[in-house]
């Protein structure tokens, strides 16, 4: 993956070429940006450009051979660690090595899919993902060994904050103190899940959210859409260019999740004094607990997007209103008066707290009723 393919970002780009020509490439750094921001396409063009030794910002003068390895992400001095559960293909202690071919697989089809994308790809959305003591121990053998080709190895960790403890314990000295051209390049979504000790040894690079200009440019070059389709597009996607990639091909799961919301507010509404909506919720709840979970974690965070652009709306700030609804007699508008300064702020803690104990594995259906229960109740208050 060369510097050229990724969308925007020209300063960190610019950036990391700079400091990769002047010789000044610190040995752990850590990539931090939200969903379909290219913190994953970026930190794979960065390690291709110091292990093909590419010179003037691009795959020029550099080692073709060695370049071509690299589009089949197979470039033996180049390692992977990322979050991996139990199923068919490992049924007990799951590494990064178990699943190289579906890795490659997505780094073809989806390089900035997201964690999500990633179990779908691997059929196990109904389990939780983590990078364990047995990737570390991975980590530390395949590291001690000499660099295939006598230059860099690189050890790209995505989704670093999917690191447990004993994980993240285990690597901390390798981190620390590295074998020699040994350069770490964690990815995350969230560095305050990552540990301080961790994350005090790292240099932090933020990637901030694409430009709507640069999304809109790179879907009309990859999927030659109208110049008004892949504005209307870059607009929704609010700088995730992997949203905007679902929407092109109208299989983002925001249309089902539009559509449990949905039903699930105007149960909520109906709710109160109404047996009849009261079985609605609860066996709505029971629809969504089976579903896996993180489909659940995945649902809730739309959720608080949908919340926050209705309360956006209903104070008149339009211009940072991106989301569109889909679905038949349902306004933004007409609901946003319903979610203000004296509700919002426990709505956002309610959610939260229910992604909290669904990813520590609480009864799904027992969080998702008691979240609608006080649904209810939130929505009915009043503003002050």
């Amino acid at each position: 993956m060369l510097f050229s393919e990724i969308i925007g970002q020209e300063h960190i780009k610019a950036h990391l070429i700079q400091s990769a020509e002047n010789n000044r490439i610190p040995h752990a750094q850590l990539f931090v940006g939200p969903e379909g921001s290219g913190t994953l396409p970026t930190a794979i063009a960065y390690a291709q450009y110091l292990l093909c030794n590419n010179t003037e910002g691009e795959n020029l003068n550099g080692n073709e051979s060695c370049n071509l390895k690299f589009k089949n992400f197979s470039h033996p001095d180049l390692h992977f660690a990322f979050p991996v559960t139990t199923s068919s293909k490992a049924k007990s202690h799951p590494v990064s090595s178990h699943y190289m071919e579906e890795w490659r697989q997505l780094l073809k089809e989806q390089p900035y899919g997201n964690l999500f994308d990633w179990y779908k790809l691997l059929g196990v959305d109904n389990k939780q993902g983590q990078i364990g003591v047995d990737e570390a121990q991975d980590i530390v053998k395949s590291l001690s060994l000499k660099s295939y080709e006598g230059g860099y190895k690189v050890m790209l960790i995505w989704m670093a904050e999917k690191m447990n403890t004993a994980c993240a314990n285990k690597l901390l000295k390798l981190i620390e103190e590295p074998p020699n051209k040994t350069i770490f390049i964690l990815i995350a979504e969230d560095e305050e899940q990552i540990i301080n000790t961790i994350r005090s040894r790292c240099q932090v690079l933020h990637f901030p959210p694409l430009a709507e200009n640069a999304v809109k440019q790179a879907l009309i070059d990859k999927y030659t859409l109208e110049d008004a389709i892949a504005t209307k597009i870059a607009h929704q996607a609010n700088g995730n260019f992997n949203k905007a990639c679902d929407l092109v091909y109208q299989d983002s799961e925001d249309l089902q999740f539009e559509t449990w919301f949905i039903f699930w507010i105007r149960s909520a509404f109906k709710a109160k004094g109404n047996k009849a909506a009261i079985h609605d919720l609860i066996s709505w709840s029971e629809d969504i607990a089976k579903t896996g979970r993180e489909t659940q974690k995945q649902f809730l965070h739309f959720c608080l997007d949908f919340f926050r652009q209705a309360l956006l709306l209903n104070y008149n700030a339009t211009d940072l209103v991106y989301l569109e609804t889909k679905t038949d007699k349902f306004k933004l508008e007409n609901f946003a008066p319903f979610v203000h300064n004296n509700n919002i702020l426990e709505i956002n803690q309610e959610l939260q707290d229910a992604i909290y104990h669904i990813e520590r594995n609480g009864n799904s259906k027992i969080i998702l009723t008691d979240l609608s229960i006080k649904l209810t109740r939130l929505l009915h208050k009043k503003s002050v």
